[in-house]
């Protein structure tokens, strides 16, 4: 079938890249209008990527790949751009522009007094920009320039709010923390041009040659491991998950934008989008389970006792991402299918508990769950949203979490890895609790503060809420037991019907029991809130303070570093600049001794020729002696 949308995918990120340029030329003076232009051109793309995804869903359609401009030449090796257009990045580009362009719609409530708003906006359309160029790259280095400017972008709107200490230091946080991952990327991207038959690093080149051996086991590991480093950073996974809280720093709709997106959905986009290095090493694929189930149980367990709002959410996010890491590390068609099914899901059900968080604190002036209780009584949308939001991050059927988070677990279950199902579980009870416990805290019981003047948002930050609530209720049933298409349209296998009745009435029940404990906790008070840390105050502690991941970083790395740039600059001054300044002083007196013997004096000129002779001869002698000797 021929692609008649496909092949005017390019134009997909070419529209927030022109809302950029003109947002970026003129300034501040379009105020108002600066929001719309970033709105259109966020609706235009949408419009595309949804006519691209459903020309591919409605027949079978080829790949579509155009690469004919030939960006460098050197000898043999020729590197050419372009853009790919495949199953899985077709979703994507969906999921990207449709969240963008809600993300742009709430940000023209959310913004709408501060002084920057059009350089907001701009910064949006570049970060979009981004994020669909590396989706539909065509090639490895492509995908990494793309790759930088998103990290690139993040820095920019982690750090929107300069003027605040913590904003810039989230800023800087994220982007070196991240340019560890980032590195290593590098080095793998280097190894696989140097492995690949003619250097060529295309996707389809690259999958062609790892399907048909021609790399070697060994090499195929340490390429698939570096990749999965990259990965790592961008998706916030132990141990460079430490960026991912602070960066609650930025505005809101910027935290949904990243969260659910962008910058961390771009690290598991990439492990899924060179997954045949990935099967060709089983040992790569048990690293990459590994990883994301410890991620999975620790960002989970830390969510419990957060008491900032953003970051209760930012850690649900490390811990989902750790789920979707751990299906594609088990290696299936079917639980690769699970992957990128969470990952579907979890961009509306996480954009829409963001931006009901931004809708809070909108309205509270505060981020602290302590001090808010009661807000759903005023703020009635935003309740039920997020209460639909948080539910299905819960994994409740028959929401959208649910049927993705148990397509990942009944995987986990049939392929025989019962420590990754159980901890997936374990996980899931822990999700629950700590989303019931900022409900009931937030929404539910007696303010805690004077809520004079609280009311519901405006209807451009309500309706996204409404839309993404309708979307975390309904996307899951794109991919259920009853409806089990996407797998092959992903994969290309085969509908794959995978159901465990176990794993269904397990991973309820555990969500259940969480959301149970939170409501005996925080709304009944029949448990004492402090039950844990009147007892033990070192596990709240542990818990509160991250496991100490940051402070261990300071003394591990950051002081050692520090001490070493310290003792680099006294190097600097004492050796380095002493040796120019011991020239100079050298040249100078030199100088200024000759000028005292230029004095006009013939007595002063004898002496020199007679201490000039002196030398001559002393010289001639020695070497006599020498010769002699």
């Amino acid at each position: 079938m021929v692609s008649a949308y496909s092949q005017y995918a390019w134009l997909i990120p070419l529209f927030p890249l022109l809302s950029f340029l003109i947002l970026t030329a003129a300034g501040r003076s379009l105020r108002d209008a600066g929001a719309y232009i970033s709105i259109v051109a966020g609706f235009a793309s949408f419009v595309l990527a949804v006519l691209v995804f459903w020309e591919r869903i409605g027949g079978q359609v080829e790949n579509f790949t155009w690469n004919n401009w030939e960006w460098v030449k050197l000898g043999d090796v020729s590197l050419k751009m372009g853009f790919e257009v495949t199953n899985l990045n077709a979703l994507m580009l969906v999921i990207v522009t449709l969240v963008s362009l809600l993300v742009n719609i709430y940000s023209k409530g959310y913004m709408h007094d501060d002084e920057r708003i059009n350089v907001f906006f701009a910064y949006i359309a570049l970060f979009t920009f981004s994020m669909l160029g590396l989706v539909i790259s065509e090639n490895l280095v492509q995908l990494y320039i793309f790759w930088e400017l998103v990290g690139v972008c993040s820095f920019l709107l982690v750090g929107f709010w300069y003027f605040k200490p913590e904003a810039r230091a989230a800023a800087k946080k994220a982007f070196v923390v991240t340019r560890i991952g980032d590195v290593g990327l590098f080095i793998g991207i280097l190894l696989l041009f140097w492995f690949m038959p003619n250097n060529a690093l295309d996707f389809t080149s690259i999958s062609n040659a790892f399907e048909s051996g021609q790399i070697p086991d060994h090499i195929a590991t340490w390429v698939a491991i570096l990749i999965f480093i990259g990965a790592i950073g961008k998706s916030g996974q132990f141990p460079l998950h430490t960026w991912l809280p602070d960066a609650m720093e930025g505005p809101t709709p910027i935290s949904a934008l990243i969260h659910a997106a962008t910058m961390v959905a771009a690290g598991v986009y990439l492990v899924a989008r060179t997954f045949d290095i990935f099967t060709a090493s089983a040992t790569a694929l048990t690293v990459v389970a590994a990883v994301g189930a410890f991620t999975a149980i620790f960002a989970a367990t830390i969510g419990t006792a957060q008491n900032d709002i953003k970051r209760i959410l930012a850690y649900s996010t490390v811990s989902q991402l750790g789920y979707m890491m751990m299906a594609l590390g088990i290696g299936t068609a079917a639980a690769y299918t699970a992957g990128i099914f969470h990952l579907f899901t979890h961009a509306f059900f996480k954009a829409l508990l963001f931006l009901g968080a931004g809708s809070v604190i909108h309205a509270v002036h505060t981020q602290n769950i302590h001090e808010m209780g009661g807000v759903g009584r005023k703020m009635k949308v935003t309740a039920w949203t997020f209460a639909i939001g948080a539910l299905a991050l819960s994994g409740i059927a028959p929401l959208s979490g649910f049927w993705s988070k148990d397509a990942i677990l009944t995987e986990a279950y049939l392929t025989g890895h019962y420590g990754l199902l159980t901890v997936g579980l374990i996980a899931a009870f822990f999700t629950a609790f700590y989303m019931s416990r900022l409900f009931f805290l937030v929404f539910m019981g007696k303010p805690r503060q004077d809520q004079h003047g609280v009311h519901e948002s405006p209807a451009s930050m309500t309706f996204p809420l409404w839309v993404l609530a309708v979307l975390a209720v309904a996307a899951g049933f794109v991919f259920t037991p009853f409806n089990p298409w996407l797998g092959g349209w992903l994969t290309g296998h085969g509908p794959e019907e995978h159901v465990s009745v176990f794993v269904i009435l397990m991973s309820n029940v555990v969500g259940l029991l969480g959301i149970g404990l939170g409501y005996l906790v925080y709304m009944k008070r029949t448990i004492p809130a402090d039950a844990v840390s009147s007892r033990a105050p070192w596990l709240y502690a542990l818990l509160n303070r991250k496991f100490y991941i940051d402070e261990l970083y300071q003394a591990v790395v950051v002081r050692p570093l520090q001490g070493l740039g310290q003792l680099l600059h006294l190097f600097d001054i004492y050796v380095v600049d002493g040796a120019v300044r011991l020239s100079s002083y050298a040249v100078n007196g030199l100088g200024r001794l000759g000028s005292r013997m230029q004095n006009g004096q013939v007595q002063s000129y004898g002496l020199v020729t007679l201490i000039g002779l002196i030398i001559i001869m002393l010289a001639i002698a020695g070497r006599r002696f020498l010769d002699a000797g």
